[in-house]
Formats: C-alpha cells, structure tokens, sequence
C-alpha cells in the first residue's frame, strides 16, 4: 500500500496538505510552471464528458441483447433501470474515491495504491487490451451503421464503407485529441447538447404515444426465467451505461475537483438514466478517446507502461503518445464483426475491474480512517454494489462461457511478465524517435 505522504515529491504546499488524505497531497498539477496536465476541465465539460460518453453506441446495441436474455418487454425495461440504478450507485462511490485520490488514471490509480503494482497492472492490461479499445470501435462502427444509413435507405450500409467511415471518425478524433485539449472537450460539448436535444425530443414523443393508449407492447409475455440468462442480460444493459467513471479518468484536468466531480456526476445522472435513445455516437468516442488516453497516461507514470506513453506534447500539452496509441489499438479492432460477444467479454473485464475499485472504498475507509474525505458514502451503497458484481460476473460465465473466458484470459494474458523491467535496446530507441518525432517531453 502506497503511503499518503511519498505523493510530495515533486512540489507541494507549505503546510496545507499535512494531516490530509491521498488526494489532497497532490497539488503539483495545479501550480508552476513545469511541464504537466493542465486543469482546463469546468463543471460543464465535465458533465458533458460523462453525458456524451454514456450516451453512445450502447443505447442502439444493447436493447436486443437485453431482450434476447429477459423475453419480454417489461423484464428489459427492468433491466434497463436496474442497470441505471446500479451505474448511478458504482458512480457516487467514485465520487468518493476520486475527491480522496486525485490522480489521472480512475479505477486503476484506485486499485494500485490500495493493493500494488501487480494487481494494477492487471487492471490496466485488461482496460487497455481489452476495454477501452474495444469500446471505442463499437462505438465508432454505430456511428458509421447511423451516419451512413440515410444514404442506403432501402438497405444495410455496406460493411466496407461502415468501417472506412469508422476508421475516419476515429482517425478525426485522434488528431483533435492530440492537437488541444480544448478542441476535444468543444467537440464533446457541441455533440452533447445536440444529443440532449434529440434526447428530449424522444422523451416528449414517447409522453405522447403513452397519452395516446399505444401500450400494447408492454407485456411480461416470454419472460425468460432462466437465471444465467437474466445476468447476461445486464452486460448489455450495463454497456448502455459504461462512460459514468470516465470523468475520474481526467481528474488532474478537472478545476476544483472535490466540487465539480460529484456535481458532474449529479447532474449527468438524472439526464442520462431519462434516455430512450440518441441519434449521434460521434461524441461517444471522443469522450472514450479522451479518457482513455489518459489511463495509458497514468499507467506509464507509475512505470507499468511503455515511457512514452507518460510523455507530453510540449506546445500542445496533450497526452499525444497515449492518444495515438489508444486509437491504433482501436483501429485494429475494427476487423471484428461480433459486437454481441465482444460486449460479453468486455462487459467481464470491465465489472471485475470496477467491483474491486469500488472495494477499495472500504477497505481504505477501515485502514485509513483518518484520510480526508470530502464525500463519504454511506457504505451500505458499496457493499450492494460489490455484492451485485459478484452476481453479474460469476453468474455469466454458465451462460457464455466462451465469451467470458475470453475475458479472462485476455485478462491475464501478460501477468507473468508484468515484473520484468528489463528495457532493451530496441525500447530505447524507439522511444527516443518517437519522442523527438513529435516533440514530447516527461512531466516535470
């Protein structure tokens, strides 16, 4: 377990911080003039970044592996609000833990200081290999099924011209991601109000339809009773959901974090757990992209990444090596068509990874009571959360096997080297063109 204390390294207040939790040692980010992320996030980009990030290719994806696994109209519905209930609890237990350690990185700065490097790594591996990539190229490809649609009308897109036109939403991301910070959270803000828009619209003519009697297809007819599917069910619902972490991803950028982050998460929540569906995903993957690299980032800090991946573009103070990154790995997800079953297997990954951060809250309440918190959740809330991902991840695995044992072993896939440090010659070399090509330095 990492002391509080050794987070003073690089240039704190005089005596400010003594006597404080984890997060409120770290205050090298917001002052200086040294090479580092700059807190140029306010409460409305921070609400649009976890808006925008929810509200994405998961609202068109998930209602037909929900239904496949419940039968029934009513039971989805259930499922739908069980998924938004549960998202919104798992995202005031970050509030907590995020106001407590206000590091880049969320869920995996949270699970390596409470139980080490190798269990962080692990996290990282599968967020990096597996999670966030994978969700990006969803996303992207239901951007492009939608942006394409109205010029095949009579037909489904062509699958060529679908990714081509993903791997230019991703391509078009990455560059505004890597030029300015600022153009990436515009582009979030434009793309989320238009999308609330649409949103609201939805609502209004689902009130009407309502008004007008037009229920006939809100039955229990075929309601699955088999348990395992049932859980199944909610890795679909739950996708709908995935971005309600994101914003802790990007805390170091956030302007008065213990403030804004459970404002951000306030407000965004009862907006989002409104929704029926959305008729742009373009901000979807910028809100992933833009967090994302930023756990790349926080990873290579603590030396479990390649060192590029901790350096910065000097003029532009983005994180572009992690960006650049985050989007080839993407890219090369795109040559995979199973959507159903990479949500399965992400879905694994990503509740393991998010049951254990969320244990992390009492455990650090019970061996660190002293530590400043800003917010303190009623630990009730965590101990239902942890109980229900024990649920939604163990029970799974009799209903796909395959596709969570994918999960697993991608997991896992590079534990055993995950202590060498060896840097060979190559690494070296490498890092150093890179670094040179786009004028990249380490924070200082």
């Amino acid at each position: 377990m990492t002391d509080p204390k050794e987070y003073k390294s690089v240039s704190t207040k005089d005596d400010d911080a003594n006597n404080k939790g984890l997060g409120s040692t770290i205050d090298q980010f917001d002052e200086g003039d040294g090479i580092k992320l700059k807190p140029t996030l306010g409460l409305i980009q921070g609400c649009t970044v976890i808006v925008g990030s929810i509200i994405g290719s998961g609202i068109f994806i998930s209602p037909g592996g929900v239904l496949l696994g419940t039968g029934s109209i009513n039971l989805a519905l259930v499922i739908w609000a069980a998924s938004g209930i549960f998202s919104m609890i798992g995202a005031y237990c970050y509030a907590e833990l995020g106001c407590m350690i206000r590091k880049s990185g969320g869920d995996y700065t949270y699970i390596l200081d409470t139980f080490g490097p190798f269990i962080g790594f692990i996290r990282l591996w599968a967020e990096c290999v597996i999670v966030r990539p994978c969700t990006i190229t969803i996303v992207a490809l239901t951007f492009a099924t939608y942006a394409a649609k109205p010029f095949f009308p009579n037909c489904d897109p062509p699958d060529a011209s679908v990714r081509l036109l993903a791997a230019a939403c991703i391509c078009s991301l990455t560059f505004i991601n890597c030029w300015e910070v600022k153009w990436a959270t515009f582009v979030q803000d434009i793309f989320t109000y238009a999308k609330v828009l649409a949103l609201i619209i939805i609502v209004i003519t689902g009130f009407v339809q309502l008004g007008r009697g037009n229920v006939e297809y809100f039955t229990w007819d075929n309601t699955e009773s088999d348990v395992t599917k049932i859980a199944l069910s909610f890795y679909s619902g739950l996708f709908a959901y995935n971005g309600w972490n994101y914003l802790n991803f990007v805390i170091e950028e956030l302007q008065d974090p213990v403030r804004n982050l459970p404002r951000a998460i306030a407000i965004s929540f009862p907006e989002v757990l409104g929704s029926e569906a959305v008729a742009v995903t373009f901000a979807g993957v910028n809100g992933i992209l833009l967090t994302s690299s930023r756990l790349f980032y926080a990873g290579a800090v603590e030396n479990q990444m390649p060192e590029i991946l901790s350096m910065i573009q000097v003029s532009k103070m983005t994180p572009a090596p992690a960006v650049l990154i985050v989007a080839i790995l993407s890219l090369g997800y795109l040559g995979s068509s199973n959507i159903n079953a990479l949500i399965n297997y992400v879905g694994f990954a990503t509740w393991v990874s998010i049951g254990l951060a969320v244990f992390c809250l009492p455990y650090l309440r019970y061996k660190y009571p002293d530590w400043e918190r800003p917010i303190k959740v009623n630990l009730f809330f965590p101990i239902i959360y942890i109980i229900a991902t024990i649920f939604i991840t163990v029970v799974p695995m009799i209903a796909s096997p395959v596709e969570t044992g994918i999960g697993i072993a991608q997991s896992h896939s590079i534990s055993f080297s995950s202590t060498n440090k060896a840097h060979s010659e190559v690494t070296y070399r490498c890092t150093s063109a890179i670094q040179k090509e786009i004028n990249a330095t380490k924070v200082i």
